[in-house]
């Protein structure tokens, strides 16, 4: 069996699969971390690999920018493939003066503007919740490779170039979100609606507060602290 969007066949996908944005993270993943790693879609140029990690079966998939493309593949991987876990592993901007770049945060929530929950399926809330048992296996996996993690709320936003500066006032100092991404909010959305678990650790590349950034490579290579949380967090 396979979908538009995917050519695995049924079974080919662990139970749990860490998704990041970029195919070649995931390529990066696959070949760094994973014993036996074999590349079982690459359908418009989006890797996905499973493999073992410390004799565990995960899988590492590529979601693509942005809610529209997170929702196609976390939906099919969920719904086709009997996957019940996604961990999202992305970069972020940090909002808070607190965070600078490669700390790592878990997400308690995403906050959108976004209309994909209501357009799916009717749900009207501007936050999506991840998974409890899912981040608290996250937290022992940081806690047992003692990695620090910042913890709260962040912005899922649709668009990546706004015009105005003005949105920062709602999200930053009202909403309280700590960083900036782009997909959480329909993968927890998809996990709701399927009964799966969805979580999202980031890890910042740049800022709204200080004039920080990474380099294209170094968010493909470099963020490895988030990588190995979520990799001892896959069961």
């Amino acid at each position: 069996m396979s979908t538009p969007h995917n050519g695995a066949e049924k079974g080919q996908f662990a139970k749990t699969v860490l998704m990041p944005g970029d195919p070649l993270r995931a390529r990066f993943i696959a070949e760094t971390f994973l014993k036996d790693a074999e590349l079982v879609t690459s359908v418009r140029n989006i890797y996905g690999y499973t493999g073992t990690y410390e004799g565990k079966r995960v899988s590492v998939m590529a979601s693509g920018m942005g809610m529209p493309s997170i929702g196609i593949y976390s939906y099919e991987l969920f719904k086709f493939y009997d996957v019940e876990n996604i961990i999202r592993i992305g970069s972020a901007g940090a909002y808070s003066p607190d965070l600078h770049l490669y700390d790592v945060v878990l997400a308690t929530g995403a906050y959108s503007e976004s209309s994909y929950a209501k357009i799916q399926c009717s749900d009207t809330e501007d936050i999506m919740k991840p998974s409890a048992a899912l981040n608290g296996r996250l937290r022992s996996a940081a806690e047992t490779l003692n990695l620090p993690i910042h913890e709260g709320i962040i912005h899922s936003s649709d668009v990546f170039y706004r015009q105005s500066s003005d949105y920062l006032a709602e999200v930053r100092d009202v909403r309280k979100c700590l960083a900036v991404e782009m997909e959480s909010f329909a993968l927890f959305s998809n996990a709701n609606v399927l009964g799966k678990n969805a979580a999202c650790l980031l890890t910042i590349s740049d800022s709204f507060v200080y004039p920080e950034v990474t380099t294209a490579e170094e968010r493909q290579k470099s963020f490895t602290n988030m990588m190995k949380i979520a990799l001892e967090a896959a069961e």
